[in-house]
């Protein structure tokens, strides 16, 4: 199985500790830069984002539009005990919010981060050189690109061998267009760790090592998430980075990743009382997860008030294995 392949890592667990996120958030109030940057993602973010919401399917909309499995319907309706069409019907919108929200969010997410960091969202037309990018950005001597995916486990087998013919075929053109000599070429996941990958993100450079040809292999993938090629006189690396690793690859910096968040946080959700302790979670480790015991009563940041923080947890935790 592809699952054991020889030179698969085994990665460690992710691990972000609250700690950690509440004195990077501390540096980010702190520092006017970084504050401004937040301060504009969080507009464009709101922006977007209503208008987003305000396209998505409504209580008038018709049945045609939500493309329900009958079966689905049906099993959930016995889980539920469901006696009337009308119960389910509260489930199905929902659903379907959630479904349109997956297509689209991650497009979002890239046109408002990406050009607060110095990087250029990119056309995707098909057929071109261009199809398999969505950003780009000339640093130096050096084209860095990226292609995204919005979770780990967005690709199979033939989307993987489909990339790594798509850089094999296209960095040459690459290059020549922005007259360099180096690439440095991401495949990026927006949230998720590299263990809750499926793995067929590291299989894209499996194939680039298999179809190299001509090229010499400069760094082996071979239990790590990158290689390095030579082909035609132009250096390429290609690196699998998901999730803290990618945002903080686009910002250049360990505090990306926790500015991007607050901007999500702060555009989404507006400050209120804290989650009531008697709550009963359905999802067992909820409570522990958004648990306010690492804050000191003194901190206080002007860029998330503390029930805001809970929810910057609650983010967080969809980009670790481990939530300390």
């Amino acid at each position: 199985m592809a699952r054991g392949h020889e030179g698969l890592p085994k990665p460690a667990s992710s691990v972000i500790r609250k700690v950690q996120l509440l004195n990077d958030l501390s540096a980010i109030d702190a520092d006017r830069a970084s504050t401004q940057r937040v301060l504009a993602m969080e507009t464009n973010f709101r922006t977007r984002i209503r208008n987003h919401v305000d396209s998505l399917p409504t209580e008038d909309a018709m049945f045609s539009k939500f493309n329900t499995n009958p079966f689905v319907l049906m099993f959930h309706s016995m889980k539920k005990d469901y006696k009337h069409i009308g119960d389910i019907e509260n489930d199905i919108l929902p659903a379907k919010v959630f479904s349109s929200m997956e297509t689209s969010a991650g497009r979002m997410v890239e046109t408002v981060v990406l050009p607060i960091y110095g990087w250029e969202t990119v056309p995707s037309e098909m057929h071109t050189p261009n199809s398999a990018l969505d950003g780009k950005a000339k640093k130096g001597d050096t084209l860095c690109l990226a292609t995204l995916k919005s979770g780990p486990r967005c690709l199979n087998d033939e989307m993987s061998e489909n990339l790594a013919d798509a850089v094999l075929q296209n960095f040459e053109a690459w290059a020549d267009d922005a007259q360099v000599r180096k690439i440095d070429f991401t495949y990026g996941v927006l949230y998720g760790t590299r263990k809750q990958s499926n793995k067929k993100d590291w299989h894209i450079l499996r194939n680039i090592q298999e179809k190299l040809g001509d090229g010499r292999l400069v760094t082996s993938p071979h239990g790590q998430w990158c290689l390095k090629f030579e082909k035609r006189n132009i250096e390429v690396d290609v690196t699998i980075r998901i999730g803290v690793d990618l945002w903080n690859y686009f910002g250049g910096n360990t505090r990306t990743f926790v500015e991007m968040a607050s901007a999500v946080i702060r555009a989404c959700i507006s400050p209120s009382d804290t989650q009531p302790a008697d709550h009963v979670f359905t999802i067992a480790d909820l409570p522990q997860i958004i648990s306010l015991d690492a804050v000191p009563p003194e901190y206080n940041v002007s860029l998330l008030q503390r029930s805001q923080l809970e929810w910057l947890f609650f983010f967080a935790r969809h980009f670790c294995d481990e939530l300390e």
